[in-house]
């Protein structure tokens, strides 16, 4: 794709599509940095474990205090911030769009109750569908045509926008103070994580959805773990996609790069991950990049927590969604003076720099298990200048220079790579470039964001000050950033797909989901799905079954 097709130094117009062109207000933006609205891949920012975060963590919460003005409602939180911070933050630095990547099916409502609150950012939310007993059931059967036809029942039920799996099997596994690794069995189920990816990647396939599975592996931020990575990627290899896109977006995986047996031996492996990542067409990443400093870390993935609970001895707390999946929380500090947490930084450095096309990498920091997303313009400043890489290098731990390879790379991004890993990649990967996001070609949104920097500059703290406050953001032809401060605060889209599964399949598929929950649910099935009511501006994106 040319270069002009994300980034442009041009004058730009905004303008109603109703009013006439004559009447639009122009924008000089000469001398600035043009991109289109940023896009999050992957950020937990709404759901009952953002908001069970919200209220574990008080001391978090009166981090970032904002009272209300002019057009802003009163915001609070530092890691995990309210909707209204989230929404104001995102749009300051640029962005248009984040995803919601680990909703919990039955608690659906909630999550885009929140999204709505969140201003100005259209979103989209994926539910977890891992450790779901209809799943492992039709995953121990191999019958792939039932899993097809409740994986469409279950996206059209919560107005979801794909296939989310975290840590498969072992959250199912946690409820009986077990884990399972990638070939190990589920208790009661007969089935392992790796048969869990594989029919989850075919079923998928069988729709012709924007986005592929989105993997949070096994043994996430264990010693060692880079190998179980590597034989996690190969599990959906050979397997055919069915729009020109990757099978598997695996995501934070700065958290499946440990090498080491132990966290003395603990090393950076980010070097064989990135180059299976250059070597193979069927996989994409996300960085999950750490940002050094307090944040809280929140995931499905139970079994992990508690481990970093016992790790730290820092407060706990962990849920279980009946039938469907679970979540802990624990706050963390990543600390410079810690050796691990060090490499821990340069991982997700390498991680960007090593993998060599653009367009298969996303800068994440898996908001806020590796850092709040208000620390992206630190990462694109470090990306961005070796020098600055090496000044960090020089005051944290000096393990680093011996268990990782950061030290020795010259490579540093340009704004086009940036314009590439922080809108246009993820926008492709999650199927949204069709539909407007991530570009400036026709048929575009109109979301902009203007930085006032220019494209010659490579002072890493000129590119960070720019970076966290855009000169304007533009989102749908309306100004909502002007000079870093919010001007608007329009609401924000829903994204959703709805998989279009035969008639005869469903109603094959409905008996067995009729029975579940008849026999276990504490709800019933007419009462589950999400109503128009929690989705009031919704773009629908239809997903047929391929022929």
């Amino acid at each position: 794709m040319a270069k002009g097709w994300i980034f442009a130094f041009v004058t730009v117009k905004s303008w109603n599509p109703c009013e006439d062109e004559r009447s639009a207000k122009v924008i000089d933006a000469s001398g600035c940095v043009v991109m289109p609205g940023g896009v999050d891949v992957h950020a937990h920012i709404a759901g009952g474990k953002v908001n069970a975060g919200r209220l574990f963590r008080p001391e978090d919460g009166r981090r970032g205090l904002e009272p209300k003005r002019g057009v802003c409602k009163p915001c609070s939180g530092y890691s995990v911030p309210n909707t209204y911070a989230t929404g104001y933050r995102y749009a300051r630095m640029g962005y248009t769009f984040v995803m919601e990547p680990a909703m919990p099916p039955l608690t659906a409502r909630h999550t885009h109750e929140e999204l709505v609150d969140t201003p100005i950012l259209d979103n989209a939310a994926m539910p977890l569908l891992d450790n779901n007993w209809m799943t492992l059931q039709y995953v121990k059967e191999k019958n792939i045509d039932m899993l097809a036809a409740y994986i469409a029942w279950m996206i059209k039920a919560t107005r979801g926008y794909g296939v989310k799996i975290v840590n498969p099997g072992g959250t199912e596994a946690w409820g009986w103070a077990k884990n399972c690794g990638l070939e190990d069995a589920v208790p009661h189920w007969d089935v392992t994580p790796a048969e869990i990816i594989r029919a989850l990647a075919e079923a998928n396939e069988r729709f012709e959805m924007p986005h592929s599975i989105h993997v949070h592996g096994n043994m996430l931020g264990h010693p060692g773990n880079f190998e179980t990575t590597l034989k996690t990627f190969d599990v959906v290899k050979g397997i055919k996609p069915s729009k020109e896109r990757q099978v598997m977006h695996a995501t934070h995986v700065q958290f499946f790069c440990y090498g080491g047996t132990t966290w003395r031996d603990f090393e950076s492996k980010a070097s064989e991950i990135a180059d299976y990542v250059n070597k193979n067409e069927h996989i994409t990443i996300d960085l999950g990049s750490v940002i050094l400093g307090d944040t809280t870390t929140m995931t499905a993935d139970g079994p992990m927590e508690y481990t970093l609970h016992k790790l730290t001895g820092r407060k706990w707390t962990n849920h279980d969604v009946e039938l469907e999946t679970g979540a802990g929380i624990v706050p963390f500090l990543y600390s410079g003076k810690n050796a691990v947490h060090s490499i821990q930084w340069t991982i997700g450095q390498e991680l960007a720099l090593l993998v060599k096309d653009p367009w298969k990498v996303v800068l994440t920091t898996d908001h806020p298990n590796a850092g709040p997303f208000i620390g992206y313009p630190i990462l694109i400043s470090t990306l961005m200048s070796k020098k600055r890489r090496d000044e960090v290098l020089n005051e944290i731990h000096p393990a680093v220079f011996e268990r990782s390879t950061l030290a020795s790379i010259d490579r540093e991004l340009d704004f086009y790579e940036i314009a590439i890993i922080t809108r246009a990649s993820s926008a492709k990967i999650l199927g949204l470039h069709e539909h407007g996001k991530g570009h400036l070609g026709a048929g575009a949104d109109a979301d902009v964001a203007i930085y006032d920097i220019s494209p010659e500059e490579r002072d890493a703290s000129r590119i960070q000050k720019a970076f966290l406050n855009a000169k304007y953001t533009i989102k749908g032809g309306e100004i909502v950033v002007k000079d870093g401060e919010i001007v608007a605060t329009p609401e924000g889209r829903t994204i959703y797909v709805e998989p279009e599964c035969p008639e005869e399949l469903m109603n094959e598929m409905m008996p067995d989901l009729e029975r579940m929950f008849k026999e276990y649910y504490s709800v019933s099935l007419a009462n589950y799905p999400v109503q128009d009511a929690y989705t009031p501006h919704p773009y629908v994106i239809k997903a047929p079954m391929r022929g």
